[in-house]
């Protein structure tokens, strides 16, 4: 039954998977890769962290993708004086008849999407309440476990790090999030499509392409791919590759491996292939990995970055034949 639902899956899901890309990136002009490589990792049940400067369009992706699935929708503002209350919700006393009960409220992460926007500008503290969320889509206060509604995604923009006012994320909370994805600046003929599409008539929201359902049947899509054991040993590989290298303090982890395979069935499935090739895993590689990896000094000193180094990683990787 589940080879040939995922023989089936591939038109199916690269029709459906097309769709909402066009709707989005009808919004979000000249980022079409971005846009894709969202789409991918909610597919993957995973979330995303989304890195740009201000103003190059960060939450407006975020918001957008969730309009076009028709999910709900929640968002928190990053702030220094954020308290984790304020992200899981809170316990309260409520007097009434009489008697007196504890009761929680529930904080805006009880939603589909959910936006941390600047999640860098909060402090670790406040950061890490979304441990438990991401991790095991629950929530637990005074010893009752919450469930979190299904799908759960977070979304989380953050301007670069070395901009005044932010916090580092800690490696437990990058870990967790499936992709890194970055936002460039557009070019010229962008630009003007930009200034033309949001300087004039204001647009009509964009209305629900899936519903709840839908998107958790391609969810399932995903998963059923099947992955040879060359595409395995690729991306074994190029994990081990990461830890190999001389300006790498601390290589990617095994959730790092999760993540490329997942992605790499989401890249098959959106270019209508049934099953992965290693064209997949290498496309899968920078999202997955860019935000896994502690590089050393010396790479500081030599003005390498992730990118980079995980370039290096793959020419050495495919150079060798593994």
């Amino acid at each position: 039954m589940e080879t040939r639902t995922a023989q089936a899956a591939p038109g199916a899901f690269q029709e459906k998977f097309r769709t909402l890309a066009g709707a989005i990136g009808g919004v979000i002009l000249g980022q079409e890769r971005v846009v894709e490589d969202l789409l991918v990792a909610a597919l993957a049940r995973g979330h995303v962290l989304v890195e740009g400067a201000p103003g190059l369009g960060k939450t407006r992706l975020v918001r957008t993708f969730a309009d076009a699935t028709g999910l709900t929708f929640g968002r928190i503002q990053f702030t220094p004086d954020l308290m984790p209350a304020d992200v899981t919700g809170t316990t309260v006393f409520i007097e009434g008849g009489g008697e007196g009960r504890f009761e929680f409220q529930r904080g805006p992460v009880f939603t589909n999407v959910l936006l941390a926007d600047e999640i860098n500008r909060a402090t670790p503290k406040t950061q890490s309440a979304l441990l438990e969320a991401m991790q095991e889509r629950a929530v637990t206060a005074s010893g009752t476990r919450y469930l979190l509604d299904e799908p759960f995604l977070v979304l989380a923009t953050q301007n670069p790090i070395e901009m005044e006012g932010t916090y580092p994320l800690p490696e437990a909370q990058l870990d967790r999030f499936l992709f890194k994805i970055q936002i460039d600046r557009p070019d010229a003929d962008t630009l003007r499509r930009i200034l033309l599409t949001t300087t004039g008539v204001e647009a009509e929201p964009l209305e629900p392409i899936f519903s709840r359902a839908e998107l958790l049947e391609l969810q399932a899509m995903l998963r059923a791919v099947p992955v040879a054991n060359a595409a395995l040993e690729y991306v074994v590989a190029l994990v081990e590759g990461t830890h190999e290298h001389a300006l790498v303090r601390l290589g990617a982890s095994p959730r790092g491996a999760q993540a490329m395979t997942l992605a790499a069935k989401g890249y098959a499935l959106a270019a209508g292939r049934p099953n992965v090739e290693l064209e997949d895993v290498r496309r899968s590689v920078l999202p997955s990995l860019r935000h896994r990896l502690l590089l050393s000094f010396e790479a500081e000193v030599e003005g390498a970055d992730p990118d980079s180094v995980l370039n290096e990683v793959v020419k050495r990787v495919d150079r060798a034949g593994r």
